[in-house]
């Protein structure tokens, strides 16, 4: 009950408003004093509540031989209401928030800090929708499975290159990284990279280990991880067509150089 009170909650109700409109949908046209009693909002501020529902239409009140009941708005009546109201909201504010975004002035090579999943996530899917020639990655299953949907709808009308790690079959000309022992390191944190036209670009860690990205416009970053991604495919590439044990090579070189014992 707590979750669906905190979600009506997101929807605009205060927390006395949410319950008693739970409570009415649950035991129908009763008085003030019956919601109060099922939902355990004080006596004194009960008629307050009800009385901000009807005024917001999610209440009706009826008298009946001097008594007063109050039933709910039916709930499929009450989620098409909201569902209009807030595509209403969508519509209206979208427009104002796209316009002052472009007439303010442009700030040139940003690194931004993004935190919170949801957050990043959204980022990430509006960044892909935004493609018009190509997409570079490299991720991680636990990525790629989060926006293997929207990757996939992508590949039909741009070119999806890069590298995935631990993911069967992947979209477009992305590659199948190898299985290395720094890759099966408990110690290695799952990065990923997601590059848009070579414009805009958000990388970060594994969310595992923490809810943090970077996103950036800045052309040199962009580069730098592009070539990061496209050297990671190559080795790939070179190992697998060698007939030399390169992956032992590689590994030894690797530890060397990030002075690792």
């Amino acid at each position: 009950m707590d979750y669906i009170v905190e979600q009506l909650k997101k929807l605009g109700f205060k927390e006395y408003e949410a319950k008693s409109y739970l409570s009415l949908i649950k035991q129908g046209p009763v008085t003030a004093y019956q919601v109060s009693k099922e939902s355990g909002i004080p006596r004194a501020r009960i008629y307050e509540v009800l009385n901000n529902l009807v005024e917001k239409g999610i209440v009706m009140k009826e008298e009946i031989n001097d008594t007063a009941r109050y039933s709910p708005l039916p709930v499929d009546i009450f989620l098409q209401k909201a569902q209009s109201e807030w595509q209403s909201t969508y519509m209206e504010i979208s427009d104002t928030l796209r316009s002052l975004e472009t007439s303010g002035e442009k700030i040139d090579n940003r690194v931004i800090t993004l935190k919170d999943y949801k957050s990043i996530i959204s980022y990430c899917v509006t960044l892909i929708k935004k493609a018009e020639k190509r997409i570079i990655i490299s991720m991680w299953d636990d990525m790629y499975e989060v926006l293997k949907e929207e990757l996939a709808q992508a590949v039909e009308k741009v070119t999806v290159q890069g590298i995935t790690l631990h993911v069967e079959n992947p979209i477009g000309n992305v590659e199948m990284h190898r299985i290395t022992p720094f890759t099966e390191t408990s110690s290695t944190e799952h990065w990923f990279i997601l590059s848009i036209d070579s414009k805009e670009m958000i990388y970060g860690p594994s969310f595992e280990e923490r809810s943090v990205a970077f996103y950036t416009d800045d052309p040199v970053h962009i580069y730098l991880l592009e070539d990061y991604v496209w050297h990671d495919v190559l080795v790939n590439r070179l190992v697998r067509r060698s007939q030399d044990d390169l992956e032992k090579w590689i590994t030894t070189e690797r530890r060397a150089f990030f002075m690792e014992k």
